[in-house]
């Protein structure tokens, strides 16, 4: 027993050294001088921060943030009133107009469309470039004319002459289209109806007063009385000499000859200013009557340059007056307005391809269409920013045919090595101000619909020929003669080596070496 006691006794000191030996050298580890513990937060000694050099392809592109927005967007409005329901409405073309169907955006309109009503009256579309200005009606010559004749056959319904000419057979083509849409042309009013019973009240008149005045002066005779004597031959003058004879024989006359030459210049004058009252009557009713019949009201056609055209916007409900733009039309095709600082802008050509990714992350395809002034005068304001209605600019498209006649933020390319689509480049595109573009859309896919939609677009303006040196943009020094340098970090030290500068994208430049040797892997120096 007194052995296995002297035994935990030794085991225990033992332990007890072990631990106390330990414990020294622990806090030996953790225990250092003020010396030490300075040169433990000194930064370690300054080298060059390096990249290596990598072989790749390279793309540069302009990047922006557009707009989704439909082409040539412009007024609507009516050149004028439209006419009456009924010819004998006592109000006549008078009445107050008022909005009775208003139009409906987003509608598709195509040619020969009812766009609305007023006072129960169609205003309807048409395809063409000379504005609706007037009414049009018998007699009626003009290009405007002309347009409507065309814009008749090409709806089927035929006018026979094409010529400008508002005829018999324009009328009939009118009468016959708007039966077929539901409503009836306009015929004369019932102040027309007056105008023209006085008319021909006012001929009649002239008429009797021209007979009136040829009888009485058939009656008359010679003049104002007959001559009466007596010759030898026994006979006693008449009415029918136009003075006293003297015969043989003894007699004597009541009148004189200077006397019948007056009355005869009186019933000269008499004859002849019946006789104009006549043709002057003849004249106003011949020329009422050659506008008398079928008409087109002005404010019930809309010409536009191209059809089919899209109810963008509408700024009337029913029961108001049409009087100013009623709403907006646009094209059916979608477009996307950007813009781009003028650096960037400069290295855009008409033609180029254009990517467009939608929030969702859908692309679409596109390509420039206009840049700077181009894109500020036409696209979304019009091709010649006119209204295109009842004030209509020129143009022409599909459907007129056969008439008569937001902000953006650029980016990355910026290498003289851009490739172009062959077009010139388009006035206006340069400067430090943003540079408006225009993207037409070919194919608007997940575009359609999205009017107003914000996207990012994207254009390449170069690519590299394959896989080329490339280097951070950090890394390019330039000498005092003007040439580029890379400094590459070789054998314990940097070196220079002259470089011939490329195509530059995503903060990467295309090298050349043209002084010394640069490969792939090499480290060049971008910093200190």
């Amino acid at each position: 027993m007194k052995r296995l006691g002297s035994r935990r006794q030794l085991g225990a000191l033992v332990g007890a050294v072990v631990l106390v030996g330990a414990g020294g050298w622990f806090a030996g580890t953790q225990v250092r001088s003020p010396a030490d513990a300075a040169a433990s937060h000194n930064a370690p000694k300054a080298g060059p921060v390096t990249v290596e050099v990598e072989r790749r392809s390279l793309t540069a592109t302009v990047v922006a943030t557009g707009t989704v927005a439909f082409t040539s967007p412009r007024p609507l409005s009516l050149a004028g009133s439209v006419g009456t329901g009924a010819v004998t409405s006592p109000a006549g073309e008078g009445a107050e107009q008022r909005v009775t169907k208003a139009p409906v955006a987003g509608t598709k309109v195509k040619e020969g469309d009812v766009l609305m009503t007023v006072n129960g009256r169609p205003v309807l579309a048409l395809a063409g470039s000379v504005p609706m200005y007037r009414p049009m009606g018998p007699g009626a010559t003009g290009d405007d004319v002309k347009q409507l004749q065309k814009a008749l056959r090409r709806l089927g319904f035929d006018p026979g002459s094409t010529g400008g000419t508002f005829g018999r057979g324009t009328a009939t083509a009118v009468t016959d289209w708007y039966r077929n849409k539901g409503y009836e042309a306009q015929q004369p009013s019932a102040e027309d109806q007056q105008q023209l019973g006085a008319l021909q009240q006012a001929v009649s008149g002239a008429q009797e007063a021209l007979l009136t005045t040829r009888s009485g002066n058939a009656g008359d005779g010679s003049g104002t009385g007959a001559g009466a004597g007596t010759g030898t031959g026994g006979k006693a003058s008449t009415g029918t000499e136009t003075g006293a004879g003297t015969g043989t024989g003894a007699g004597t006359g009541t009148r004189t000859d200077a006397q019948s030459s007056t009355g005869r210049q009186v019933q000269e004058i008499q004859l002849k200013s019946a006789q104009k009252s006549l043709d002057m009557a003849n004249s106003a009713l011949s020329n009422f009557q050659a506008t008398y019949g079928t008409k087109v009201p002005a404010g019930e056609v809309v010409f536009f340059p191209e059809l089919p055209v899209r109810l963008d916007k509408v700024t009337v409900k029913t029961g108001d007056a049409p009087s100013g733009p009623v709403g907006t039309v646009t094209g059916s095709e979608l477009l996307v307005e950007a813009a781009v600082p003028g650096a960037d802008a400069e290295l855009l050509r008409r033609g180029m391809p254009v990517e467009v990714t939608t929030t969702g992350g859908e692309k679409v395809k596109g390509k420039v269409e206009a840049i700077g002034s181009a894109a500020d005068a036409s696209g979304t304001q019009g091709d010649d920013g006119e209204a295109a209605t009842g004030a209509t600019s020129e143009g022409s498209g599909t459907g007129a045919a056969d008439a008569s006649d937001g902000g953006a933020t650029g980016t990355s390319g910026t290498s003289g090595t851009s490739s172009t689509s062959g077009t010139d480049a388009v006035s206006g595109a340069s400067g430090p101000g943003p540079v408006q573009l225009r993207i037409s859309i070919p194919d608007p896919g997940p575009l359609a619909g999205q009017a107003e939609a914000s996207v990012k677009v994207t254009i390449e303006v170069g690519a590299s020929d394959g896989k080329v040196l490339t280097v951070p943009l950090a890394a390019i020094r330039t000498s005092a003669d003007g040439k580029a340098r890379v400094q590459v970090e070789r054998d314990g030290g940097v070196r220079d080596v002259s470089v011939t500068v490329g195509l530059s994208a995503a903060g990467l430049v295309e090298v050349k070496p043209a002084g010394g040797t640069l490969e792939q892997g090499d480290k060049v120096v971008v910093g200190k």
